[in-house]
Parts: C-alpha cells; sequence; structure tokens
C-alpha cells in the first residue's frame, strides 16, 4: 500500500552506503523509465507509477508499477513479472538472482544498465496493457 512517508529520509536511514548511493542512482532511472515521482510502499519499498490487479481467485489490490528496496544482504528489484515467457529479457543482465519475480542485486554496478531499463520497460508494458494504469 502506497504510504505518505518520506523516500529521502528512508533512503537516508538506509546504513551500507554503496546501497544509498545504488538507491539514487535507480530512483534516477526509474523517474526516467515512468515519468513518476517515487513513492513509498509499505514501510520498506520505493515504488513508482501504480496498477490494481485483480486475480482469478478475487484477490485485488494496487501495486507499484516498478520499485525496490535496500536489503540488508541485497538491493530487492520489483521490475520483472516473473512470467516464463519473460524470462529471455534477463539474459545479459549481469550477474543477480532471482526470487518468484524479483531481482536481488549486491551492488547495482553488477548489472547492465540498458537491459535493466529494457526490462523495466517491457515490465510496465506488459503491466498496463494487462491490468491497465
Amino acid at each position: 500500500m502506497e504510504t505518505s512517508a518520506s523516500v529521502a529520509e528512508f533512503i537516508a536511514a538506509v546504513e551500507n552506503e554503496q546501497q544509498r548511493k545504488d538507491s539514487d542512482e535507480l530512483i534516477k532511472m526509474m523517474k526516467t523509465v515512468t515519468a513518476q515521482e517515487p513513492k513509498m510502499w509499505g514501510p520498506s519499498i520505493i515504488g513508482f507509477g501504480s496498477y490494481h490487479y485483480k486475480y482469478d481467485s478475487g484477490h485485488e489490490g494496487d501495486a507499484p508499477l516498478i520499485g525496490f528496496s535496500p536489503r540488508k544482504t541485497a538491493i530487492s528489484l520489483y521490475v520483472f513479472t516473473g512470467l516464463e515467457e519473460h524470462k529471455p529479457l534477463l539474459e545479459g543482465m549481469g550477474k543477480f538472482k532471482m526470487g518468484k519475480a524479483c531481482i536481488y542485486v549486491k551492488k547495482l554496478q553488477d548489472l547492465h544498465e540498458d537491459k535493466l531499463m529494457e526490462v523495466m520497460k517491457e515490465t510496465i508494458t506488459f503491466l498496463t496493457s494487462r491490468y491497465g494504469s
């Protein structure tokens, strides 16, 4: 859920200096891709844009189109759908680990920026075509 908490204050409180720098860089990238300002989603996710989803099960809610969270061990990037047909987008992106639909990266320089931007754009295109904006 989107909150009114300060993104700047959240980033300033991140202990790891590299993650603070990477967070600033990710904000610039995601603002470029979405033309949206960053917002806090819950206590620890920085999100851009939003969409309303509704699953066949009846579960529904709101989520950011893309986002990230600087965590203790890695930065969690919410920039990927997790769908099998979108996995080729990740080829050549760099060094990362995958969750279900989350990409974990130790530092932003481990990724190829152009590939990351492509994944973000494709994810936004998919989400807006599927759920509207």
